[in-house]
Order: structure tokens, then sequence, then C-alpha cells
């Protein structure tokens, strides 16, 4: 498996992984057109390459023989201002791998890459917004040294979900 930057050319895959890795973790939990809002404001392949051409994001790519299995992206600026403890604070904005590539460890080597990547950048302090019932990304985020800092809400179209802002001062 390699970790590599993300290009134009890798729009249409990373959109496709985004959306299959979302509908099968938590598709079932939304209303068709509140799902099919989020896809297409936040995981289309338009909305994948807005967030690429945002220099205050950076994409890292796990593949392997070509196939994308996995991507993390960060935010070089804080999403969470109102809850910032630090002065430097970046986040954690997705981490997401095939749903057939779970378990493999790519998780981990794309969050290792990124806390290398605050910490070469900089950041005191990281935040990663977490589904308030995905208890297993809080046990994987703790592995890292994030615990729950707020109780924040995530919107898919019309649908507020409850979260835990998770983070970690550096």
């Amino acid at each position: 498996m390699i970790l590599r930057p993300a290009t134009k050319a890798d729009i249409p895959a990373l959109s496709r992984l985004a959306i299959d890795a979302f509908v099968a973790k938590f598709g079932p939990l939304y209303s068709e057109a509140d799902l099919n809002t989020f896809l297409s404001e936040s995981l289309s392949e338009p909305a994948i390459g807005a967030e690429l051409a945002n220099p205050d994001r950076v994409y890292r790519l796990a593949e392997r023989a070509g196939v994308l299995l996995g991507y993390c992206k960060i935010g070089l600026t804080c999403g969470f201002p109102d809850h910032a403890r630090g002065e430097r604070v970046m986040e954690l904005k997705q981490l997401y791998t095939a749903p057939d590539a779970t378990g493999l460890g790519i998780g981990g080597k794309l969050m290792d890459w990124a806390m290398t990547e605050f910490a070469a950048r900089g950041a005191d302090e990281v935040q990663i917004s977490v589904y308030a019932y995905n208890d297993g990304g809080h046990r994987f985020y703790r592995r890292y040294g994030f615990d729950k800092v707020a109780d924040i809400t995530f919107r898919v179209g019309e649908q507020l979900d409850e979260e835990f802002l998770f983070a970690q001062l550096f």
C-alpha cells in the first residue's frame, strides 16, 4: 500500500469511495432526500473538486495496485473556533476507507500521516467531529490521544445528528 497526495484526476474515484463509505456506515440513518442532499453537497465530484482546490485542505490517498482503498482530508484552519483551546488549531475533516477494505490498517496509516502532518505544520490542537453513536470511531481516535471536548451537531440534509467534538492538544 502506498500513500500519496490527491490530484484532479482522482476526483471521480474519491467521490465514489466517499459516497460508498458514507452510505455503508450511515446511509440507513437518513431519509432518501436528506441522504441525497448531503451526498450531492458534500461528496459529489464537484464538491470534492472544490475541496481539493481549497488551499486550506490537504488530502492523502491510500492505494494498492492502483486501487483507491481510503483517504484522509485535513483542514489547516479551525473548524470549531468556539471550542478551540489552542492558537493554531487544525481539523481532521474526513478519514474514509472503502467498505470492503475496513480492518486492513488503512485508517491507522492515514491517521499516522495526518498526525505527522499536523505536527509538521505547527498545530497545537487538532479537532475531529465524530458521530455520537460511532463507538468504533471513538475508540479509534482515543488510541491517538483524542477525547471528547464538546457536544455538537452535524447536518445531513434537514436532519441534525448528535456529534461529539474530539480534540487533542499538542
